[in-house]
């Protein structure tokens, strides 16, 4: 029994000396417990963290970050020194972190340890700021560990490597309250995207940023695999990825087919076309509960897109807000869409900015308005809209009862005549009036609808149908 007991002191004194050996090679200074532990019981741990910190002020804090860098051997940051002092101190909160551009190699990194241990924040801004590669992986160590933030914006960072997406991916996988997270203007191809993908699939996230993110072909195949059977994500935002009209609307569509939690699909400057369209509106016939925005902003489409459009609009029961600004729908895409927008049951807000339309379009879309029950907001701004066009949309807002915004160029062509001109004017400040008295009667119906008791509410809804 001696000798087995000395065994094993043997044993552990061998065991911190190889621990001590690790721990002065100077790596990674921070260090957590394994993941299983980190999972079962890190948020408790952290809340308890967090309750015996509460009352600390951020005097104190700036006083444990200045010791904390006296520790690291690095000086104290002034931005942060500065953002610290001026920070609205609110149950162990401040708003937000801004680091974007700074250079922060490992040591300054893990110093910011006292800081995040102390502190939530709203928003850490990390956008293209110069982190080193060890740095950067403690620090988001560190933001998972503490649960620093929930808004995270990592974009620009041009210096990340495989252990820095290595521990992005676990943030994304384990945070509790991250809830948005910005990764744009960087390449997400292989292991980023692979990585990103993988942790998606059980992500609390619900808005993820990746505008210009090189996105189109297999890496979006790897991305939408993993959103169709996520259920957190609310906000998908991939504009300026060179999405193409045939394979990634394919996989667009297919992703909208399967996925029902995504509320806004963000897909501006892109390549889409009328071809990607069909894909997608394919798609939006399987949406019941899902999309409500979808975001089309210079994509290619022109008039023969808007035939796939129209077999849908009529069966679409949930999307709420369509921009299709700066295509080249033109008056005959309007044409195309007339009466299927007044089928339509569910779109508010309709943007068709700089998409080619004269008074022949304009007076189409007076028409829809004249008989949408409906519709809240239109924005025909950077088309050629005169006096014809603004008489029809004029004479539509005396029967509409619920467009309160008509977004139409302040400085319209000029006519040549100057009775025209002065009736411009007029047309426009009479949609403006009615658009006003719109909001105003919908205000009052919004207030009686929240005051009244549950069976009233009922009795008006009621009465307002008939």
């Amino acid at each position: 029994m001696m000798g087995c007991s000395d065994e094993e002191e043997q044993s552990d004194e061998t065991n911190n000396k190889k621990q001590h050996k690790k721990k002065s090679k100077g790596e990674k200074h921070v260090s957590f417990p394994p993941d299983e532990l980190i999972v079962s019981g890190f948020a408790e741990h952290r809340d308890n963290d967090r309750k015996e910190d509460c009352c600390v002020t951020l005097a104190e804090v700036i006083w444990a970050y200045k010791q904390s860098c006296s520790k690291h051997r690095v000086e104290p940051k002034e931005c942060i020194l500065q953002q610290l002092q001026q920070g609205v101190f609110v149950g162990g909160g401040v708003k937000c972190l801004d680091l974007k551009g700074e250079r922060l190699d490992q040591r300054s990194c893990e110093a910011l340890e006292a800081v995040l241990k102390s502190l939530h924040f709203d928003f850490i801004n990390l956008q293209a700021a110069q982190l080193e590669e060890n740095g950067a992986s403690s620090l988001l160590d560190m933001i998972l560990y503490y649960e620093s933030t929930t808004h995270l914006d990592m974009s620009d960072s041009s210096s990340m490597g495989t252990s820095c997406w290595r521990a992005l991916a676990h943030l994304i996988k384990q945070s509790v309250h991250l809830s948005r997270l910005d990764v744009c203007n960087l390449p997400l191809v292989d292991y980023p995207a692979q990585s990103l993908s993988k942790a998606l699939l059980t992500s609390r996230l619900t808005v993820l940023y990746l505008h210009n993110a090189q996105l189109s072909g297999v890496p979006l195949y790897a991305l939408v695999s993993a959103l169709k059977s996520n259920r957190a994500l609310k906000e998908l935002h991939l504009s300026n990825n060179q999405l193409n009209s045939y394979q990634d609307a394919l996989q667009l569509g297919d992703l909208l087919r399967y996925n029902q939690t995504l509320q806004t699909l963000q897909l501006s400057d892109n390549a889409v076309a009328d071809a990607g369209l069909e894909e997608l509106c394919d798609g939006l016939r399987w949406q019941t509960a899902g999309l409500k925005v979808l975001l089309l902003r210079n994509n290619q489409i022109t008039a023969d897109g808007m035939v796939h459009l129209a077999k849908a609009l009529p069966v679409l029961k949930v999307l709420q807000v369509l921009d299709l600004s700066e295509n080249l729908i033109g008056n005959k895409g309007i044409q195309v869409i007339r009466e299927p927008l007044m089928q339509n049951v569910s779109v508010l807000q309709l943007s068709l900015q700089q998409t080619n339309i004269t008074c022949e379009g304009v007076v189409a879309l007076a028409e829809f308005l004249a008989e949408s029950r409906q519709i809240q907001q239109l924005d025909l701004r950077q088309n050629e809209v005169k006096v014809g066009g603004l008489m029809a949309l004029s004479l539509a807002m005396r029967i509409n009862l619920s467009l309160t915004g008509l977004d139409v160029d302040h400085r319209l062509p000029q006519e040549q005549d100057e009775f025209l001109s002065e009736t411009q004017t007029r047309l426009q400040s009479e949609i403006v009036q009615r658009c006003i008295a719109n909001a105003r009667c919908s205000d009052i119906n919004t207030e009686t609808s929240t005051t009244l008791p549950a069976d009233a509410k009922g009795q008006g809804d009621n009465a307002t149908t008939t």
